[in-house]
């Protein structure tokens, strides 16, 4: 397994230099979260990191921690948080066993509005919540025949059996064309073009029809996780590719079981593992050739992952169920993390600068959709039209592609 040390990666003659320092830093509820068992984790349009726990939700702003639970707002449908997500307008969304609930643009001193089957819900057991490119709320339900109950701000629509499978959906994810990918509990994947729904299975190709999660890459390609380990499909499904050994285990115990997947800012595919049977459990990152692990040994908080988010400086936060790991941005061989090409101001209002010469810019959100593709005609780009959130600046010229977070307010 990989060991977490101080190097330097020196590449001579054509290949890059490059020197970079990566740690792991521990959290637990003696630092400030309200509970050490973590479910899961959000990066909001501020760069604070929201907790699900087991005792309500807590907030670090990088230096301080703020916790929010029934107590402090009795509004919150439970204190045992599932799942809990971010959205690009400010507005914070979790899902527990008992309905769903939003604090407005994520303002902390506000009440939680509160959603369930009276209000709408196809089911109250909300196990996953993920935001359609036109800023459509969906709220997955494993259970029976729930499906996806769907919010566009005002009224509430919902999907289920036979249009979803019946084992009920425990992800959504879209693609740059606003499709809808649904990960299911027990039959594997479906899809939703707008007007009509395809199920795929084992018989089409995936490697197990145990779903669990799922995320769309920056090239449209579906990663789906299951209990056996990862298939990746292309985005036409002409093309299927299987990862069973993204984390080492002693033989014959190969098989990973994918807890949650995620991307980072240089587009590299991050999940987070965990084996039952045998109470281990850890993260690893795939950079396009191969993977490399992180766990207990290495110094996360412990062996039962639930979850993870990269916030925008690329740090990658792991929640246990024994605490909250912060792993420090891994560089990538595609990116030079030189001091080149830069962009400011940062944070930007309406427009941004670019340092440097460079072929074409494409500017991405967490969900993956491009806002601008441009010639290189000038060094300064209007971004009014933005909404408030972060975003990824790809900077290619004639060698190298760079990667610079920006945040526009």
């Amino acid at each position: 397994m990989q060991i977490i040390r101080n190097y330097l990666s020196l590449f001579f003659l054509f290949f890059l230099f490059d020197a970079y320092s990566q740690t792991i830093e521990n959290f637990s509820e003696q630092d400030g979260l309200s509970s050490n068992y973590v479910e899961c984790v959000a990066v909001d349009i501020n760069n604070n990191i929201w907790f699900g726990t087991a005792n309500g939700i807590s907030i670090f702003d990088g230096n301080s921690w703020t916790v929010i639970n029934q107590s402090t707002h009795p509004n919150l449908l439970s204190n045992n948080i599932k799942t809990i997500t971010a959205a690009s307008n400010g507005d914070i969304w979790v899902g527990t066993d008992f309905g769903a609930n939003k604090l407005n643009s994520g303002i902390i001193g506000s009440s939680w509005e509160s959603f369930t089957t009276a209000n709408g819900l196809a089911n109250n057991k909300v196990v996953s919540i993920d935001e359609e490119p036109n800023g459509n709320i969906w709220l997955s339900h494993s259970s029976f025949s729930a499906g996806v109950s769907v919010y566009d701000g005002v009224n509430w629509n919902s999907y289920n059996s036979p249009d979803l499978p019946v084992s009920g959906v425990c992800a959504t994810a879209f693609d740059s064309n606003g499709n809808a990918w649904f990960a299911s509990p027990l039959d594997g994947l479906a899809h939703y073009d707008g007007s009509t729904f395809s199920h795929y299975n084992t018989s089409h190709g995936l490697l197990s029809n145990y779903s669990t999660a799922i995320c769309i890459d920056n090239n449209d390609n579906i990663w789906l996780g299951s209990g056996a380990g990862m298939t990746v499909i292309n985005n036409s499904l002409s093309q299927f590719n299987y990862h069973t050994i993204m984390y080492s285990l002693p033989p014959p115990d190969t098989l990973n079981p994918v807890v949650e997947i995620a991307k980072d800012g240089w587009g590299r595919i991050w999940t987070t593992i965990y084996v039952g049977y045998l109470a281990e459990g850890g993260v690893a990152f795939y950079n396009g050739s191969q993977w490399t692990d992180f766990d207990h040994s290495d110094g996360l908080a412990g062996p039962n992952v639930k979850g993870l988010a990269i916030d925008n400086q690329n740090n990658v936060w792991v929640a246990t169920t024994t605490g909250v790991s912060k792993i420090t941005p891994i560089a990538s061989g595609a990116n030079t993390f030189n001091d080149i090409i830069t962009i400011f101001p940062n944070p930007a209002n309406e427009l941004f600068h670019i340092n440097g010469n460079y072929d074409n810019i494409y500017i991405y959100d967490n969900l993956g959709r491009t806002y601008i593709s441009v010639k290189n005609e000038n060094n300064t780009f209007d971004i009014s039209n933005l909404s408030p959130g972060i975003y990824y600046v790809q900077i290619i010229d004639k060698e190298y592609t760079y990667i610079r977070s920006l945040i526009v307010q």
